[in-house]
């Protein structure tokens, strides 16, 4: 595989750079092609370092000092003119430059979207970004669902460009030769749900370049069903919100049932111990990580209160798609797309 170079925003995201350098000293081994760009503060950075004497000594490793952090209730259009050297503002310039292939930050959400917009510009012919993210499902796969938030209103032409994207890194990343591609909606039938999806319906049912099985609602997320599910970002927010506080909620109760009574936590140990690699797939670690669709390079948001095994696991993702080449790829099946309706409208 082709050495590749990945930017860390180490200032980003609630819990310090501490969670940033922890996980990268278990990049560091599991991907020994692969260098990083820590950005970030160096008086603070250079002596947390000296305790993690694996990153510090590695050939893989450089730091470059940024003078400034985005703290996570900044205003984007704050930040795009009172910060100029910040962390953020330096990995995506590391990526724009060609220096890094990829970068990382748990930062400030809307400013990274402002900032890389800004920075990297969309590729040729896409509309807009999107952010989009895994999702576990029934059969142990994974499912993405985009746009998780960059985009509150969407028309139909840019609903099919993210189901364009989506099925590009589903085959690229996620390695499905066909990836299903769904709209969500409120129900299944043709003549369900506004008018922007309806007609998005109507454009991918006559695209070759997705492999479109019609809609889906808000309880086929985890079933299988699909490997796409596309939305407007309003929609896919809440959505995934939503899921992420009925998980925090079950895991809080399962914690305070099992704390009581010796017997009862015994049985928990034991069942958990039995049962951990099929109940593995569930642990929302592994699916830390929204990327950045449809910019000139790869952009992948990390969970702001992440820990460091969660962000290892946004550093893989950003790993895979750069190694994937995923922008280039997503230019050429975008391009082919427009064409293609180019002819039909002619036609």
């Amino acid at each position: 595989m082709t050495e590749l170079t990945i930017a860390l925003d180490a200032m980003g995201g609630d819990q310090g750079p501490g969670i940033v350098v922890t996980a990268l000293e278990r990049a560091l081994s599991s991907f020994t092609h692969v260098h990083f760009i820590l950005v970030g503060d160096e008086a603070v950075l250079t002596p947390l370092l000296q305790r993690y004497p694996k990153v510090a000594a590695s050939s893989r490793v450089s730091l470059q000092h940024a003078s400034q952090v985005v703290a996570m209730d900044d205003k984007p259009s704050a930040v795009l003119r009172a910060k100029p050297d910040s962390s953020m503002r330096g990995v995506l310039e590391l990526v724009h430059n060609g220096t890094a292939q990829g970068c990382v930050s748990a930062g400030n959400t809307g400013a990274l979207m402002a900032m890389s917009y800004l920075t990297l510009k969309t590729l040729p012919g896409v509309l807009r970004p999107a952010l989009v993210a895994s999702l576990p499902q029934q059969d142990g796969g994974q499912s993405l669902l985009l746009d998780l938030g960059a985009n509150p209103t969407c028309d139909a032409e840019t609903l099919c460009q993210f189901a364009v994207m989506g099925s590009v890194m589903a085959q690229q990343v996620n390695k499905q030769a066909q990836p299903r591609v769904a709209l969500l909606n409120m129900g299944r039938e043709d003549l369900k749900g506004h008018d922007v999806v309806k007609h998005a319906a109507q454009l991918l049912k006559a695209s070759t370049h997705v492999n479109y099985i019609g809609f889906v609602e808000g309880n086929d997320l985890f079933s299988s069903t699909a490997d796409v599910i596309v939305c407007d970002g309003f929609t896919g927010n809440i959505a995934l919100k939503s899921c992420e506080g009925l998980a925090e909620l079950l895991y809080d109760n399962l914690r305070k049932s099992f704390s009581g009574h010796f017997f009862t936590k015994l049985v928990a140990k034991l069942l958990f111990r039995r049962h951990r690699k099929s109940w593995q797939w569930l642990n929302p670690d592994q699916y830390n990580g929204a990327s950045l669709l449809g910019l000139r390079g790869v952009v992948m948001k990390s969970h702001g209160n992440a820990s460091a095994n969660a962000y290892f696991s946004a550093i893989s993702h950003a790993i895979d798609e750069a190694a994937a080449d995923l922008p280039s790829l997503i230019h050429d099946r975008i391009e082919d797309a427009l064409l293609e309706r180019v002819t039909d409208q002619r036609d």
